[in-house]
This record gives structure tokens, C-alpha cells and sequence, in this order.
């Protein structure tokens, strides 16, 4: 698994996704981009949301 910069985390597939709420998902992908900010519509994949929230610079 590889954690990016203010992004998903990205893991080599296929895999299968185990959900909170008994869901399984199967993920077929080489890569797939698992979403840390929860802001994705297709979570717990990640669909890009995450470059459209306001960043604050420290």
C-alpha cells in the first residue's frame, strides 16, 4: 500500500474490499485508489473529490 500527499491510498489489485457494513467489493483493477478523505461518491473508492476541497497552506 502506498499513501500519497493529500490523496487515496493506492494498492496493487485485484483485491477485495471488506466495507464496515458487511459490503464486500471487488476491485479487478492493477491499482486501485482507496479514499482517505471519505468526500468520494463512490466510497471507499476513491473518484477524485478530494482535489476539489479547499487546501489550506500551513
Amino acid at each position: 500500500m502506498t499513501f500519497t500527499h493529500d490523496g487515496p491510498a493506492l494498492v496493487e489489485g485485484p483485491i477485495d474490499l471488506f466495507t464496515a457494513d458487511g459490503r464486500t467489493i471487488h476491485c479487478d483493477r492493477f491499482m486501485v485508489a482507496i479514499c482517505l478523505c471519505r468526500r468520494s461518491k463512490n466510497y471507499p473508492l476513491c473518484d477524485t473529490s478530494h482535489r476539489h476541497r479547499e487546501r489550506h497552506f500551513e
